[in-house]
């Protein structure tokens, strides 16, 4: 390991207060605090000094940050284990910029993609695509899984005030027949169409549920014809999407050079684009744009992505958290959490770096948390008094997208105080005479107070949006890509692959075999007893 490695774990190991800090410094909270495309950040409840913090900038800058990054700009295949360049920044660059790129047919391709998706849009908000009984579609199902799903997923959700669209969105991506089953339970094939989201066309998951809704087509009386008016796809294999059934004038490309997880700038981002209208659907992409400029721009000292990725790094390496907390205060953004989980999680839960060595760090945290306030009469409980130490992410947008005025405030204030709660605490002093106070005896105060009193010196982040709109959720989501970079990079891994995934997925084909072919088991002697034990069930429930 480095020296910076080093010196980063000693000033880690040694003593500090935040509370003491904040007393020692009335200008704390304005010295660690940024501000990038209307963002907000204050990073001061964070345990970190001048020296501490001088120490985490030397290690950024003899990291790999700003090289890994000019190799991606330079369309390098910095994903090398899959031989693949990474270019979803691309994606979100103006119209203008796309027709500079120096690949002009690429350049082609990203524009032609837009004005298709325009095309559907338009269409299916004025009424006039048409199923094969001649009825307007009403509905559509979006199938897909990973990032294909997660991303139009959440961020449909966290812009649902800002919909302009007529037809109703489903998204369908669990393999559990329940979802496939609910979703087609209250709507009508005739009017409805349905989006297969695959690279490969070929994702176990996403083809089963395709296969599925294709059935429910033919049992309604669909024929092949219709089946080809009422699928689409986004998927590079067109082969295998014209082989299902679908046009190619209905495939919608995807690129290699984009992950799943960073897919929701592409065709992906296709339900977000109906919901919304290709204008908003451009302001989010705008947004995405900004925080790039600002990651491209900024020094590594006043990058937001950069100081995010480094208080990561300190708690991960420095103090040995396992896990973060993400806490959106806001009801639309609750499912940011799980995005983010696999954005982080996928992309830096690995365990060696390019040359495929070991590496002698943790990488990635687990990311969890769910919408405030409710994990406050939850989990904050661990948070705050707990001997775990858990850094957190409090995201907050200031203005609502609601006639509730008293309820954000009410929001804003929960927001701040546990913010503040977790960094001051409340010693056993405190807790005492607060007991006194209400009028118990001392032995009770000295029984009781243990019990009240919180360590604090729990660090935190607070995003501050102006509000939730189409540009700064952009604008968010490019920051914590962003972050996901620069620590891959200061751990020296590939944030781009995920190979760990595919274990899970060869194991389960001769699994489904024994399963449906009622064939004698011959994996482990778990494996093998709870193969048993389903068969049973499923054949008492047959019987039944």
């Amino acid at each position: 390991m480095s020296p910076q490695w080093s010196e980063l774990q000693q000033l880690a190991a040694q003593p500090f207060s935040l509370r003491q800090a904040f007393a020692d410094d009335p200008k704390r909270a304005r010295r660690y605090q940024l501000q990038a495309c209307g963002i907000s950040l204050d990073y001061s409840k964070n345990l970190i000094n001048d020296q501490r913090w001088a120490s985490l900038q030397a290690l950024a800058k003899q990291s790999d940050i700003l090289p890994l990054r000019q190799r991606m700009l330079a369309g390098e295949a910095i994903n090398h284990t899959e031989q693949r360049s990474v270019g979803h920044m691309q994606l979100r660059l103006p119209d203008a910029a796309i027709k500079q790129l120096t690949d002009q047919a690429l350049a082609a391709d990203i524009l032609r993609c837009r004005d298709r998706m325009t095309a559907l849009v338009n269409q299916l908000h004025q009424g006039s695509y048409l199923g094969y009984t001649g009825k307007a579609i009403t509905d559509l199902i979006w199938v897909g899984i990973g990032g294909s799903l997660l991303g139009p997923q959440m961020t449909c959700e966290a812009l649902r005030p800002f919909s302009k669209s007529p037809v109703r969105i489903h998204f369908a991506g669990n393999i559990d027949g329940a979802v496939v089953s609910d979703i087609c339970q209250d709507l009508d094939p005739e009017t409805s169409l349905v989006v297969v989201a695959s690279k490969s066309f070929g994702t176990e998951e996403t083809r089963q549920n395709a296969l599925s809704l294709r059935h429910w087509f033919t049992q309604s009386g669909a024929d092949k014809k219709a089946i080809a008016l009422h699928f689409w796809a986004t998927s590079s294999n067109i082969e295998a999407a014209a082989e299902f059934g679908i046009q190619p004038e209905h495939i919608l490309p995807m690129w290699d050079w984009v992950g799943g997880r960073y897919s929701i700038w592409s065709a992906i981002g296709l339900p977000l684009a109906l919901q919304l209208g290709m204008a908003q659907f451009n302001a989010f992409l705008a947004g995405a744009h900004a925080m790039d400029q600002h990651f491209l721009e900024a020094d590594l000292a006043t990058s937001m992505p950069v100081t995010l990725a480094l208080l990561g790094v300190l708690y991960i390496n420095g103090m040995g958290c396992q896990s973060q907390a993400l806490l959106p205060y806001n009801h639309y953004l609750r499912l940011l959490p799980s995005y983010v989980q696999q954005l982080d999680m996928e992309s830096n839960g690995k365990q060696v770096d390019h040359q495929g060595n070991l590496l002698p760090y943790a990488t990635a945290p687990v990311i969890w948390g769910d919408a405030g306030t409710n994990g406050q009469h939850a989990y904050h409980q661990l948070l705050h008094q707990s001997q775990q130490l858990i850094p957190a992410d409090f995201i907050l947008a200031a203005k609502p997208q609601h006639q509730q005025p008293d309820h954000q405030l009410r929001l804003a204030a929960h927001c701040f105080a546990q913010t503040q709660a977790l960094m001051q605490g409340k010693t056993v002093a405190e807790a005492t005479a607060e007991c006194l106070q209400q009028g118990m005896t001392p032995q009770q105060a000295a029984t009781l107070a243990p019990h009240k009193a919180s360590p604090g010196n729990k660090p935190s982040n607070t995003l501050l949006l102006p509000e939730l709109s189409p540009y700064y959720l952009g604008a968010l989501i490019a920051l914590y890509e962003h972050k996901v970079f620069c620590q891959g990079a200061i751990w020296q891994l590939n944030s781009f692959d995920q190979w760990g995934v595919e274990l899970g997925k060869q194991l389960s084909g001769p699994i489904y075999q024994t399963l449906s072919k009622n064939e004698h088991p011959q994996f482990d002697s778990s494996t093998n007893q709870l193969i048993a034990i389903m068969r049973g069930h499923l054949t008492s429930h047959q019987n039944g």
